[in-house]
Parts: structure tokens; C-alpha cells; sequence
């Protein structure tokens, strides 16, 4: 049980060492992601307001037909998106990894976490924040283990 016990909480520890560098590639590819989606905002009010319209105008005049409507939609989603991602960037960007960690529920783009996954490769954390980052996955998980040995029941060896 203590070697089962020792493999887990390691396993552990190395899987939460690695979240610094994973969310620093997230919010990387979240920058990414802000760039070329104000180009298309930028590109659309530019649009409008060469018209003489507002955003909320010129999606409100688009209507007619069905592919005109799935437009407006497209841009509302796309302007709403950006809007959230913008955000998100902005509490991400200068945080270091544990306000990272803190903020975790801003890595919530699934488009950009499938990206930063994909690209991403394990690598053994030489800085502090992935010291400290394993650590508590450690420990984490022999409190864990240690109150599930307390919570369910175990057959004793009877010596006779």
C-alpha cells in the first residue's frame, strides 16, 4: 500500500508541475487568438461606421436572408467571444503562475485549450513556481489517499 501510495502522489506531483508552463502556453495562444479576432471586429465596425452605422446598427440591418441572419449570429457570437477573451487576456497576461492558477477558470476557451494541448510536451520543471506546483500535487494527493484509507473500511491481516 505505501509503494501504491508513494507512485501516486509522485504521479500527481508531476502532472501539477506542469501547469505553469502549460498555462503560459495557453495564454499565449489566447494572445493569439485576441490578435486575429480584433482584426475581424476591427474589420466590421470599420465597415459600419463607413456606412454611418453603429456595431448594434449595422448587425441589426443585417437581415433578409437565411445566410445574412447565420451572419449576424456569427458576429454577435464572434463579437461576444472577444470580448470574453480580451479579458481573459488581460488577467493573464501579467499574472505570474500562481495567479495563474488563481485564475484558472479564464483557461476556459476550449478552441485554445485543444490548441495549447496539442502542442504542448511535458518537460521536468526546473523553476520554483513548477517546484512548488508539484509539491502540492504531492501532498495533495497523500491527504487524499490518506483520508480514503480512513473513510473506507480495510481488511485486516489477523495473526494468529
Amino acid at each position: 500500500m505505501r509503494t501504491l501510495t508513494l507512485a501516486a502522489a509522485l504521479t500527481a506531483g508531476a502532472a501539477t508541475s506542469q501547469f505553469p508552463e502549460f498555462s503560459q502556453q495557453y495564454a499565449q495562444r489566447l494572445g493569439g487568438a485576441v490578435d486575429a479576432l480584433a482584426e475581424v471586429v476591427a474589420d466590421f465596425d470599420a465597415s459600419a461606421q463607413a456606412e454611418g452605422l453603429t456595431r448594434a446598427q449595422a448587425l441589426e440591418q443585417m437581415q433578409g436572408t437565411p445566410f445574412i441572419d447565420r451572419r449576424r449570429i456569427d458576429m454577435t457570437r464572434t463579437f461576444a467571444r472577444y470580448d470574453k477573451l480580451r479579458v481573459d487576456l488581460a488577467m493573464l497576461d501579467t499574472a505570474g503562475p500562481f495567479m495563474r492558477a488563481y485564475n484558472a477558470a479564464r483557461m476556459s476557451d476550449p478552441q485554445i485549450a485543444r490548441a495549447a494541448w496539442a502542442a504542448y510536451q511535458p518537460a521536468m520543471p526546473l523553476t520554483f513556481a513548477g517546484g512548488i506546483f508539484a509539491a502540492t500535487g504531492f501532498i495533495a494527493m497523500l491527504l487524499v489517499i490518506g483520508i480514503l484509507r480512513l473513510l473506507l473500511p480495510t481488511r485486516r491481516r489477523r495473526t494468529a
